[in-house]
């Protein structure tokens, strides 16, 4: 397994993230469409290469994972690709609703300095149960640069939670989900990583 960024692996890099991206979060974003190929298609645009970070196995992106400082964005949303892929109007609504949910999403605490957002945790379905995303995670923590890492997770994703504590996260904020009839979610959970002292 390799790990790089996904600028080192190239624009070839955006198709493959995004089928895992639609493979991870399939569970939310079917609401937009039921075809996969479709969805992939959606979104191929949105990643902003420098920040994420993609283990690669025989060739192919096996995981992928962001890493900002909580400010830059590692995601950006085109309206045209929306409107291109889904129509006019369906695109214009499904932009519209993913933007304030993902792209002008508040997190409820500040960002010290020195700490860094770890997002889009996913890992392709045929190298799931390998330790790719613990490989990674690791990587990231190892050389992003920060002392400690935050990342969010459903509570009803239990074996990301167990992942995440088994690489020493722990909660320190739960926030109850005001749409949770909708998405399946009680509470997001937020955890922490701080880089042991050298």
């Amino acid at each position: 397994m390799d790990f790089m960024r996904a600028t080192e692996y190239g624009q070839a890099a955006r198709a493959q993230m995004s089928r895992l991206f639609v493979d991870g979060f399939y569970q939310w974003l079917h609401y937009i469409h039921k075809d996969k190929t479709k969805l992939a298609n959606v979104f191929s645009h949105m990643f902003n290469l420098e920040f994420f970070h993609v283990a690669v196995i025989d060739g192919e992106i096996a995981g992928m994972a962001s890493c900002t400082d909580g400010k830059a964005p590692a995601v950006t949303l085109d309206r045209r690709e929306f409107r291109k892929h889904l129509g006019f109007l369906r695109g214009s609504i499904v932009y519209r609703i993913l933007k304030s949910v993902i792209v002008d999403k508040k997190y409820p605490f500040e960002f010290d300095q020195g700490t860094g957002l770890v997002e889009y945790v996913a890992t392709a379905e045929k190298h799931r149960g390998k330790g790719v995303a613990s490989a990674l995670l690791r990587h990231i923590a190892d050389t992003a640069g920060y002392n400690t890492y935050i990342l969010e997770v459903a509570d009803t994703n239990a074996v990301a939670v167990r992942l995440y504590e088994k690489l020493g996260y722990t909660e320190f904020m739960r926030v109850r989900d005001k749409h949770s009839k909708r998405s399946g979610v009680n509470n997001y959970i937020y955890m922490r990583y701080a880089k042991p002292a050298s």
